[in-house]
């Protein structure tokens, strides 16, 4: 394993290169503009393709075609490039092919400014293009999970034959750390449904289009089967000191960092408090939260948003319990001393 300081967007292409992604198709957006530099910098020099598109449309558009082709491609933006892309993604869903596309969050709405929020959350885990389509979403804390996570998003989307998201806010995409890498890329096998341009696959199909309603409901109920299997199968989440806890703190992306610490400083205060920190957001941690909440357990979510994954919680837990909530937004980041203080209140 090889060790490197880098940023957790630069950390994100190479995880991708190694993990076989030999296509990238995007257009440059703070905070997520490194993942294009990086991309371009690192994927000629491997036979890869790096193209910066003419606009966020157009790059996905590019993805579906490269996806379609058998290979493994990548597109990353921030909030108002996700929006654009949003009908592609649905495109995708619909044909059943797997790319990765990478969020890193910037606060909101409209154009809003650079700094780190997680106001996305609603656009991404609930599906902000058309239809009934599901991404699988990874929320990684650090720049070694902006590589592992990237890597496994890749993997997953193979596996269910989907878009794979990964959604980080702003901090995670620019602070730099240690990363271990791997030592060997990932190859690619040939898919039997791709299309390569030869004889062999010249018969594969791949639309979305269905001109009945009985072709495409039954479309639409394999989908949904595909999704309820991913729910069975792919539920992620960090607990750290949950077993006695008398409040459970929960958050992703660089909230569950200052949480971590929070947990740790009123510990040492001889405060029962843990952290359930959700790695997938699709699928949700629904039922560790249920199983928390028939403990009696309290939870306090916090969120650099208007609360979009408190609605996720509050579903898991059927508001059966104390559910409070503490937010900050517009690209205001709390600190530990905050956000000890607002725990201090609901700690038993």
């Amino acid at each position: 394993m090889q060790k490197e300081l880098i940023k957790g967007n630069e950390a994100v292409v190479k995880g991708a290169i190694l993990a076989g992604c030999s296509q990238y198709y995007g257009y440059p957006i703070t905070p997520a503009s490194e993942i294009a530099q990086a991309a371009s910098r690192y994927l000629p020099p491997v036979g890869g393709t790096f193209i910066q598109a003419e606009s966020e449309v157009a790059a996905i558009n590019m993805v579906y075609g490269a996806a379609s082709a058998g290979m493994r491609a990548l597109t990353a933006s921030s909030g108002p490039g996700i929006s654009l892309k949003q009908e592609g993604l649905s495109y995708i869903a619909a044909a059943e092919l797997p790319c990765v596309v990478v969020d890193v969050m910037r606060a909101g709405p409209g154009l809003g400014n650079i700094w780190p929020e997680q106001g996305d959350y609603h656009q991404v885990v609930w599906g902000g293009g058309h239809g009934n389509y599901k991404c699988v979403v990874l929320a990684p804390n650090c720049a070694q999970e902006m590589c592992d996570l990237t890597m496994l998003a890749f993997d997953l989307a193979d596996k269910y034959r989907n878009p794979a998201i990964v959604l980080a806010d702003g901090y995670v995409g620019q602070m730099m750390e240690p990363v271990v890498f791997p030592h060997k890329r990932v190859k690619v096998p040939r898919r039997d449904w791709a299309l390569y341009g030869d004889a062999e696959s010249k018969r594969n199909v791949i639309s979305s289009i269905h001109m009945s309603t009985e072709s495409l409901e039954k479309h639409n109920n394999k989908l949904q089967g595909k999704y309820a299997e991913m729910e069975r199968s792919e539920v992620r989440f960090q607990e750290i000191k949950t077993e006695d806890a008398d409040l459970v703190l929960v958050g992703y992306g660089i909230v569950s960092r200052l949480l971590q610490s929070v947990v740790e400083m009123l510990r040492a205060e001889g405060k029962r408090v843990g952290l359930l920190r959700p790695i997938t957001l699709f699928p949700f941690c629904s039922k560790r939260l249920s199983e928390l909440t028939t403990q009696g357990k309290h939870f306090l979510v916090v969120e650099l948003s208007n609360g979009q994954m408190l609605k996720d919680v509050q579903l898991a837990t059927k508001e059966a319990t104390p559910i409070h909530f503490y937010n900050r937004m517009g690209g205001a980041v709390p600190s530990v001393d905050e956000l000890a203080n607002v725990a201090r209140k609901y700690v038993k």
